[in-house]
């Protein structure tokens, strides 16, 4: 722990938030649900539920469908998202950003709603693999806003709630974050609104990776705070 610095361990979310990836997963939820026959949500509903474990957002978008159609339409949107997951980048400056808070003494973890397959998938496309300590995704813990991703994350990493903070385009990664006892930090460039970021109280909603760059690395020299 450095006392200098108010956080040890950086969570980030991956889909909206270190990957440009919230249209793609639109149209792939939109997609599946005209391969069941089912009226596709709009972009609203879609985007809302980025962030959540794919059976969760399918179960929430469309409650009355018999359960047994849930793995199909999971099966589908999988299907959609990976036939496109080639044209899907990080945000720009996402790389320097992660080198920068590695260099800046921070621990970096990931908090996905994605599935480890995905999550595994994508490290290695970007080989991005090395800048993170540990990773939690929707395939071995509840859905978000549930804590167990962070409480697990923090419990291998030997770091205390109050020394954590949650990066996250959503605001089921910024409930989880209170739900952990973690602060939390919105960005306004992935999936929900800023107004609903902001209404989760949290420290800080950037609007871009250089914004949120800056932030966090004020964190690691207090002094910049002042300036």
């Amino acid at each position: 722990m450095n006392p200098d610095k108010p956080y040890d361990l950086i969570v980030f979310d991956w889909d909206g938030t270190l990957m440009d990836s919230a249209a793609a997963i639109v149209l792939a939820i939109q997609s599946a649900s005209r391969d069941l026959g089912v009226p596709p949500p709009t972009e609203e509903a879609a985007r809302h539920v980025i962030g959540l474990g794919l059976l969760e957002a399918m179960q929430y978008l469309t409650p009355n469908m018999p359960a047994h159609w849930y793995p199909k339409m999971a099966e589908r949107y999988r299907h959609h998202y990976f036939s496109s997951n080639h044209d899907i980048l990080l945000f720009p400056g996402v790389e320097r950003l992660l080198s920068d808070l590695r260099q800046a003494g921070f621990t970096l973890a990931v908090a996905t709603g994605k599935t480890r397959a995905g999550l595994e998938s994508a490290l290695d496309s970007f080989t991005l693999r090395d800048c993170f300590a540990a990773t939690r995704t929707a395939s071995e813990c509840p859905s978000k806003p549930h804590p167990t991703m962070l409480l697990e994350l923090m419990e291998e990493l030997s770091i205390t709630p109050d020394r954590v903070v949650m990066i996250g385009d959503t605001t089921h990664d910024l409930l989880m974050a209170a739900n952990a006892g973690c602060a939390g930090v919105g960005v306004t460039y992935g999936a929900h609104p800023k107004a609903a970021l902001m209404a989760t109280q949290s420290l800080f909603c950037a609007d871009s990776v250089q914004e949120l760059s800056d932030w966090c690395l004020a964190q690691a020299a207090p002094e910049r705070l002042a300036h």
